[in-house]
C-alpha cells in the first residue's frame, strides 16, 4: 500500500472512531507524530539525488512531508477532541465541526505549525533526509571519470569511507586521480577522507585541486570553509564562505556558516544574529529542515544578548530581517 494511500485509511479510521467512540478513545499524538514521520522519512529515502542541485532535493523533500502535514493536522485534532473537558458522547456533528477547523492554509500558522513539527521530528530521527539534504551538488563534466580503473578505485574508497576506514580509503582515492587526475568527485572524497583523519592541510589542498578542475563545485567550498573551523582559522573560513557565496549568491549554507562562526566561536552575536536572520529565511523560503537549526542559533543568541542588556538590539535586527518576534 502507497504511503499517501496508508495515511488516507489511517485518516479515515481515526475520523471514524471520533465520531462514533465514547470518552475513553485514547489517541496519542506523539505516536501519531512519529508514525507520520517514519511515512514521510520513507518517502524521501526513495528520492534520487543525482544530478541535482539542493534546491531540486529540497523541494522533493518538501512534497514529503506536505503529504503528511494535513494528516497530522487532523490526527491532532481529533486527539485533542477525545478528551472532552466533560463527561459527554461525542457526537457525529460534533466531528463534522472539528473537521471543519483543519486549515489547509499553507500559509497559515496552523498548517506552519503542523508542518515544522513534522520537519523538527524529521531532523531529529530521519538519516534519509540528512543524506539527501546534504547532497548539494550538481554533477558537472568532470565530476565523474570515464576512466572504469579509476571508478573502480573511486568506488573502493567510498565503500572504505562509509566502514570509517579512512586510511584505506585515502589509498583508493589516490589510485584513482593517477588514473585520472581531473576526477573532480576524486578529489573531493580524498579532502573528505584526510578531514576525518583530521589532516587538514591536506584536506584542504585536495579541495583547492577540485576546484581548480571544477570552479563551480560547491561541495569542496563548503568543506574547506569546514577545514578552516577544526584548524580554528575562523577569519579564512568566513573568507572561504565569502568565496562560495560569489559562486552561489543565494545559498542559505554562507550565512549560516558565517553566522554559526560568528555566534559560536567568535561571541560576535551582532554580526552573528543578522547572517543567521538571513540563513533563517532563506531556509524558511526554501522549506528547508535546515531552518530550525538556524532557530536554534537565534535562541543561542538572544541568550547572549540578553545577558549583555541588548535585547532591544536584538529585536531590531530581527525586525530589519522581517522576523516577527511572536
Amino acid at each position: 500500500m502507497g504511503i499517501m494511500k496508508q495515511l488516507y485509511v489511517f485518516a479515515f479510521l481515526g475520523l471514524s472512531c471520533a465520531a462514533f467512540a465514547q470518552e475513553d478513545i485514547q489517541l496519542d499524538s506523539d505516536a501519531l507524530l512519529s508514525e507520520l514521520s517514519d511515512n514521510a522519512c520513507a518517502c524521501i529515502d526513495e528520492i534520487s539525488t543525482y544530478n541535482k542541485h539542493r534546491e531540486e532535493v529540497v523541494k522533493e523533500i518538501n512534497t514529503c512531508i506536505e503529504e503528511v502535514t494535513q494528516a497530522y493536522q487532523l490526527g491532532t485534532q481529533l486527539f485533542k477532541f477525545s478528551k472532552p473537558e466533560k463527561s459527554e458522547k461525542i457526537t457525529e456533528q460534533d466531528s463534522t465541526n472539528r473537521e471543519k477547523v483543519i486549515n489547509t492554509n499553507k500559509e497559515s500558522k496552523q498548517y506552519k505549525d503542523a508542518y515544522y513539527k513534522i520537519e523538527e521530528q524529521l531532523m531529529e530521527s530521519c538519516e534519509a533526509l540528512k543524506q539527501k539534504v546534504a547532497a548539494s551538488d550538481k554533477q558537472g563534466l568532470k565530476s565523474m571519470s570515464l576512466n572504469e580503473q579509476a571508478l573502480k578505485y573511486y568506488r573502493e574508497g567510498v565503500a572504505a569511507s562509509e566502514k570509517g576506514d579512512f586510511s584505506t580509503a585515502v589509498k583508493q582515492f589516490k589510485k584513482a586521480l593517477k588514473e585520472d587526475e581531473e576526477f573532480a568527485f576524486a578529489w573531493d572524497n580524498l579532502g573528505l577522507a584526510y578531514r576525518k583523519q583530521e589532516k587538514y592541510d591536506k584536506a584542504i589542498e585536495a579541495y583547492e585541486k577540485s576546484i581548480e578542475i571544477d570552479p563551480y563545485g560547491l561541495m569542496p567550498l563548503q568543506n574547506i570553509a569546514i577545514a578552516y573551523q577544526y584548524q580554528e582559522e575562523y577569519d579564512k573560513a568566513i573568507d572561504a564562505y565569502k568565496r562560495l557565496a560569489l559562486i552561489d549568491e543565494g545559498n542559505p549554507e554562507v550565512a549560516y556558516g558565517i553566522g554559526s562562526i560568528y555566534a559560536l566561536k567568535l561571541n560576535e552575536y551582532e554580526k552573528a544574529l543578522d547572517y543567521m536572520c538571513k540563513a533563517f529565511n532563506a531556509y524558511t523560503k526554501m522549506k528547508s529542515p535546515y531552518r530550525s537549526d538556524a532557530e536554534q542559533i537565534i535562541n543561542i543568541i538572544y541568550q547572549e544578548m540578553k545577558k549583555e542588556g541588548k535585547e532591544e538590539t536584538f529585536k531590531a535586527i530581527l525586525k530589519d530581517n522581517g522576523i516577527d518576534m511572536g
